[in-house]
């Protein structure tokens, strides 16, 4: 089956809000999604309002699902040690289980076609047109094709990209909790002993926990809740949550290899947004924005070509130029973050530094975060 406009590989973030733009455009729109609609995914579940006037003006408003506002960053090291700091743009408290499904119904409205498929092969024909095979058996061919298929897939060995050819060693846990005393304001992110946890409400009340650990740390005891009881609760600030807090979720949610290596955002002529281009340290609080932001890049490169008639290999360069450009220095800072954070030397020496110049950690954060998008 042969489609005339773009095809999306892919119905996160990314995804779904560059098949709303380009659609609210007139460019005709395919989006594969292996998962069915709504699911909870592996997420931080916090969003930076900087992507908010952008969604504006794709006439998507985030405020329909009554999010809280969260205004403030509570910290704390290994031993307990903590801090506050205003967080200057703050962000919404959204699951992904509801915003990937309200994009997803958003999509629809604009025009898109949402396909509940695995696309299991992608290569570019000697026609100059993307041809695509889906799990269910189906072809489909497209001259433009936006990879927005996460953090980690079997297209990725498909197309032998570098980084994962490399074993990586982070894990990430997440479940929701009921805790009516959690701050709805707050976004907490706590260390432990080869990791940390980010905690912070959503629209639905519940209080998303989801952490990130070293593989060679969780080992050790392998099940989630034996790991929480023995290591996360060590940290005093994380002790009493889990001691006061129910769990919702019969499981955990959790996804081994997460790689923070660098990636292209070009690969095999195809457009990566979100975490297939370049995954951010979850201590940043930006990757949901980002995946965002990617899509209008992706979506801008793409409109740009069309109307002036750009080659192929202008439109890859002009996205990568975009996307580097946009994002480069926020992903050198969340490493850089990263290290110090789990260095428990480091950690302590830095917290005991903005405790003592306050105003430091809300520009430290700004580094990982961008200007409203408009």
């Amino acid at each position: 089956m042969e489609h005339p406009g773009v095809i999306v590989i892919g119905g996160g973030l990314a995804g779904l809000t560059a098949a709303i733009h380009l659609s609210k455009k007139g460019v005709p729109v395919q989006v594969f999604e292996k998962e069915v609609y709504p699911k909870h995914k592996v997420c931080g579940e916090y969003i930076s309002r900087e992507i908010l006037p952008y969604l504006e003006s794709l006439e998507i408003d985030l405020l329909e699902l009554n999010p809280p506002f969260i205004n403030e960053l509570f910290y704390s090291t290994r031993k307990g040690n903590s801090i506050k700091a205003n967080l200057l743009l703050g962000g919404l408290g959204i699951s992904r289980y509801n915003l990937d499904n309200f994009l997803w119904e958003k999509a629809k409205e604009s025009g898109a076609e949402v396909v509940c498929d695995a696309v299991v092969q992608v290569k570019l024909g000697n026609d100059n047109k993307f041809e695509i095979a889906t799990a269910s058996g189906k072809k489909y061919k497209s001259p433009i094709v936006l990879g927005a298929f996460g953090k980690r897939s079997i297209l990725d060995k498909k197309l032998e990209r570098n980084f994962i050819k490399e074993k990586s060693s982070w894990l990430a846990v997440k479940s929701h909790y009921h805790h009516p005393g959690f701050p709805e304001h707050q976004v907490a992110l706590h260390n432990f002993k080869g990791g940390y946890c980010g905690l912070s409400k959503t629209e639905t009340g519940a209080v998303n926990v989801c952490y990130l650990v070293s593989y060679s740390s969780f080992k050790k005891y392998k099940d989630p809740k034996l790991f929480k009881e023995k290591v996360l609760m060590q940290n005093k600030h994380l002790r009493k949550f889990f001691n006061e807090a129910e769990e919702l979720f019969e499981k955990e949610l959790s996804i081994a290899q997460i790689s923070f290596s660098q990636k292209k955002a070009v690969e095999e002529h195809i457009l990566m947004m979100g975490d297939s281009a370049g995954l951010i340290h979850p201590l940043c609080g930006n990757g949901m924005a980002m995946a965002v932001h990617s899509a209008k890049i992706a979506s801008e490169v793409i409109l740009a070509q069309e109307k002036n008639r750009f080659s192929r290999k202008n439109m890859e360069e002009e996205y990568e130029i975009g996307w580097k450009k946009t994002f480069r220095r926020r992903l050198q800072t969340g490493r850089m973050l990263q290290n110090i954070l789990l260095n428990p030397s480091l950690a302590e020496v830095s917290q005991s530094l903005v405790k003592t110049i306050p105003s430091l950690l809300p520009k430290i954060i700004s580094q990982t975060h961008g200007r409203p998008v408009i």
